[in-house]
């Protein structure tokens, strides 16, 4: 049987009708801002403090789009006799998102925690030389960077975290003795000074 003129029209017009009646699922974005998850990749921040210029995020990106400039200083001896040593102190550290794929590799690749991902994507500008974002501003980014996850409590913890927790609680236990060994100094001296005795007057002879 030949299909009736206009019933693929009718057919679609249907569908438009029903859809009409059902609520829009869309969200009036910028008034309504979307739930991303935690570990989205929005732009990258820079704890700056944990940076030792190793220069591996720079030579790991496949973009070449962190630029980062540094110089030595020397550092005196700690200790009487001890020799002096040089350190790399951070000059510049900036990351051009507008050739940034996203690829998370400089995070990954960062030996020192230095490098976060921050879910915030709001950063478009109207001219492509300030999406050459300074160090200045991606540690900004950084006080948007989520909070890790809560470990599992059936989890073994984690070897740095057991190291400095016992490190911890040697230098405690040694400050313990050390204050029980002055007190029972204290207290040895103490019942070692014989009593003073009261001077004698010519009455109390008499």
């Amino acid at each position: 049987m030949p299909p009736i003129p206009g019933s693929g029209l009718a057919k679609g017009l249907a569908v438009t009708l029903r859809t009409m009646t059902k609520r829009a699922h869309t969200a009036q974005y910028p008034e309504t801002q979307p739930e991303l998850p935690p570990r989205s990749r929005g732009v990258i921040g820079l704890f700056e403090e944990n940076c030792t210029v190793c220069m591996l995020c720079a030579r790991e990106c496949p973009d070449w789009c962190i630029y980062i400039d540094s110089h030595k200083e020397t550092v005196p001896a700690a200790t009487p006799g001890g020799r002096e040593r040089s350190r790399n102190v951070l000059d510049r550290f900036a990351i051009d998102f507008s050739l940034c794929m996203y690829c998370g590799i400089c995070i990954e690749v960062c030996p020192f925690d230095a490098l976060f991902w921050s879910p915030e994507f709001e950063y478009a500008e109207t001219d492509i030389h300030e999406l050459t974002h300074e160090r200045d501003k991606l540690r900004e980014w950084m006080w948007t960077v989520p909070a890790p996850p809560a470990l599992d409590p059936a989890a073994e913890e984690p070897k740095e975290i057991a190291a400095a927790r016992k490190a911890v609680d040697k230098a405690e236990a040694a400050a313990a003795a050390a204050a029980a060994a002055e007190a029972a100094q204290a207290q040895t001296q103490a019942t070692d000074t014989p009593p003073a005795t009261p001077p004698t007057t010519p009455e109390a002879d008499a």
